[in-house]
C-alpha cells in the first residue's frame, strides 16, 4: 500500500475513511467508509469507548471497499482547544556561501523555541516569510548572500489532553496516527484556488459542532482558529421550537432549513409530528427560516469577530470560501455576504475521481484534503517549488514520527 494514502476525518457528525492515491491531476479514491460519528463533541472526545468503534467501523467499510488493510492514517483535528500564535526566529550567516537548508532549518528551529504552557503542543509551523539584512517579504532566501535571516513563522498549538485522547481511540481501533491535520488547512488545500490564496481570503468550513476558520495571505496561512458553534447548533434550535427528536429537527433542516427568511414563501407549509401529538402539525416554512437565520448570522457574526481580531480583515481581497456540511443549507452564502461584508462563495472538492460519487459535497472538503495535504506535508523536501501548502507539522502527542519531519516553505515562484 506504499502507493496510496489514507485519511481519517473525524467529525461531530460523521466519520469518514478515504483510501485513495495523490496524483499530480487528481486524487484517485479507491476506498471510502463513512460512519455516523458517536462520542465527539465540538471536536473533542466525549466518549472513547463510542468513538473508537465508530471509528472501527469506519476503516472496517474503507478495507471492505478498498481491498486494503488499514494501519496507518492522517487524522483531523478540530475544537476550540485549538490556538495559533506568531512568532520569529533569527540565525546569522557565516561567510559569503549564501544561505542554506540548514540556516531555514536553524531559523525554523529559533522561531519554534517559544514558551507554551505544559499542556499544549505544537501541531504545525507554518513559516509566513522571511527578511534578509533588513529586506523584508522575502518569499525563499536559499542561495541568497547575507549576514542576518529572520523568518515569521506562524505556530499552531492544540491541547496535548485532546490529543492525546483523540489518538489512543484512534490507535485503539487499530490505526497509527501518521499526523494530526487541522481541519481547515486540510479543507482550504483542495477548495481554494492558487489566486485566492495569493491574494488573501478565509477558508470557513462549518461542520457539525465546530466552524473552522484559516486565513490564507502571500499563499500561506496567517491565521487559524475554530469557533465551538456548528451546524448541530441550528439543529438544536430547531428541537427546541418543533419539539422533535434531534433526528427529526436534522431532516426538517436539510428539506425545508432556508437562512434567508425573505427568500421563502410566506404560505409554504410543511408537516412535522412533535412529542406527545396524535396528529402531525403544519408548520410555516418562513418561522423556519426565521430561525435558521438567526443562528446562521450568529456563526458568521462569531467569524467576523475572529477576523478582527486576527489583524487581517482588511488583507482578504479574495473574500471567503465556506465548505463543510452545513455550506449546503440553503441562502447560507448570501447571509454570510451580508455579514461578513465581502464576496462569499461555497466550495467542495475538486479533482476527485474514482470512487469519488459520495465525496463530491462540502461536507467531505477535509476528508479529501487530508491526502493530499497529508502526503505533501511527509514527503516533500525542504523547499518545493510550486508548491502551495507551505506547512511544517510539529510533534506528535507520545512519540516525533521521524523527527520534526520534511518541512515546506513558502512558494519561491508566487
Amino acid at each position: 500500500m506504499s502507493d496510496l494514502v489514507v485519511g481519517l476525518d473525524v467529525g461531530t457528525n460523521k466519520i469518514c475513511t478515504i483510501v485513495g492515491e495523490v496524483r499530480a491531476d487528481d486524487v484517485f479514491v479507491v476506498g471510502v467508509g463513512i460512519e455516523p460519528s458517536r462520542g465527539m463533541k465540538k471536536g473533542i472526545v466525549s466518549d472513547m469507548a463510542q468513538l473508537t468503534a465508530a471509528i472501527s467501523a469506519s476503516v472496517h467499510k474503507a478495507e471492505k471497499t478498498s481491498g486494503y488493510d488499514i494501519s496507518r492514517a492522517f487524522v483531523s483535528v478540530a475544537g476550540n482547544h485549538i490556538a495559533s500564535i506568531s512568532s520569529r526566529g533569527m540565525v546569522g550567516i557565516m561567510g559569503q556561501r549564501g544561505v542554506t537548508h540548514d540556516d531555514l532549518d536553524k531559523a525554523m528551529d529559533a522561531a519554534r523555541a517559544i514558551a507554551i504552557p505544559h499542556n499544549r503542543e505544537v501541531l504545525h509551523v507554518v513559516p509566513r516569510s522571511y527578511s534578509l539584512d533588513g529586506q523584508d517579504r522575502v518569499r525563499s532566501p536559499i542561495g541568497m548572500h547575507g549576514f542576518r535571516l529572520e523568518m515569521e513563522a506562524h505556530i499552531i498549538t492544540a491541547s496535548s489532553t485532546c490529543i492525546a485522547n483523540l489518538e489512543q481511540s484512534v490507535e485503539a481501533a487499530g490505526v497509527h496516527v501518521d499526523r494530526f491535520i487541522l481541519n481547515p488547512l486540510a479543507s482550504g488545500d483542495v477548495v481554494l484556488t492558487p489566486q485566492e490564496r495569493e491574494m488573501g481570503v478565509v477558508v470557513i468550513d462549518i461542520g457539525g459542532g465546530t466552524t473552522d476558520l484559516a486565513i490564507f495571505i502571500e499563499g500561506t496561512v496567517w491565521h487559524a482558529a475554530v469557533i465551538p458553534v456548528g451546524g448541530d447548533h441550528i439543529t438544536n434550535d430547531i428541537t427546541h421550537w418543533m419539539h422533535v427528536p434531534f433526528e427529526q429537527a436534522e431532516i426538517v433542516k436539510i428539506q425545508y432549513g432556508h437562512a434567508q427568511r425573505r427568500a421563502v414563501n410566506m404560505l409554504e407549509t410543511f408537516l412535522v409530528q412533535p412529542f406527545g401529538e396524535g396528529m402531525p402539525t403544519e408548520v410555516q416554512r418562513h418561522a423556519l427560516a426565521e430561525i435558521v437565520e438567526a443562528r446562521v448570522s450568529e456563526i458568521f457574526e462569531f467569524v467576523q469577530r475572529e477576523i478582527k481580531r486576527s489583524g487581517y480583515d482588511g488583507l482578504l481581497r479574495a473574500g471567503a470560501v465556506i465548505t463543510g456540511g452545513s455550506a449546503q443549507l440553503a441562502g447560507i452564502r448570501e447571509i454570510a455576504e451580508q455579514t461578513l461584508g465581502f464576496p462569499v462563495r461555497t466550495a467542495k472538492p475538486e479533482r476527485v475521481t474514482g470512487m469519488a460519487d459520495a465525496l463530491r459535497s462540502p461536507a467531505y472538503s477535509t476528508s479529501v484534503g487530508l491526502l493530499r495535504l497529508g502526503l505533501e506535508m511527509d514527503s516533500a523536501p525542504i523547499i518545493v517549488s510550486g508548491s502551495q501548502n507551505p506547512f511544517i507539522p510539529g510533534i506528535k502527542i507520545g512519540s516525533l514520527i521521524g523527527g520534526f519531519f520534511k518541512r515546506l516553505l513558502p512558494d519561491d515562484n508566487a
